[in-house]
């Protein structure tokens, strides 16, 4: 069985998000294991730069990061894909692990020791989402993606 984790920088969604995640998570048990791992985010009080801050919320994502996995980093600098491309994705990754987690920065987006380790940096569009957002949105396109991939009438 597929098993899919959303590793997301941020803890305390609104009800909004979580109501949002647990539709499509409740829609995916059939066909995969999905997870949230949230992380905390580095303490924005505390006069550090951006990068001190990536770094501190760096060390805690890789601690989720799964070695057999692949690791797919949401970043603006990614590449921007269908959902025919996802799915597409989504099939040939399967041939290679039945692992993939999703990375999800926090306000200062993701440090390069993330995107270096990524497998892939993927942009949901050239817009700016809210973090907690980008949660419910991945969600939705990840399964569109399987049920494009099942050929069931959900993705049109």
């Amino acid at each position: 069985m597929l098993k899919i984790d959303l590793v997301a920088v941020g803890t305390r969604p609104p009800p909004w998000v979580v109501q949002g995640i647990e539709q499509y998570s409740s829609r995916l048990k059939r066909d995969c294991r999905f997870d949230i791992l949230e992380i905390k985010t580095s303490d924005r009080k505390k006069k550090q730069s951006v990068t001190i801050h990536q770094e501190d919320e760096a060390k805690l994502i890789g601690s989720h990061l799964n070695a057999g996995a692949r690791v797919i980093a949401m970043d603006s600098r990614g590449k921007i894909w269908s959902t025919a491309q996802l799915a597409g994705k989504v099939e040939a990754w399967s041939q290679q692990t039945n692992h993939f987690q999703f990375v999800i920065g926090g306000p200062d987006g993701l440090a390069d020791v993330i995107l270096n380790r990524a497998d892939e940096i993927w942009s949901l569009s050239n817009l700016t989402f809210p973090h907690f957002l980008v949660r419910v949105l991945l969600a939705e396109q990840i399964y569109r993606a399987l049920m494009l991939n099942a050929k069931h009438p959900y993705h049109r």
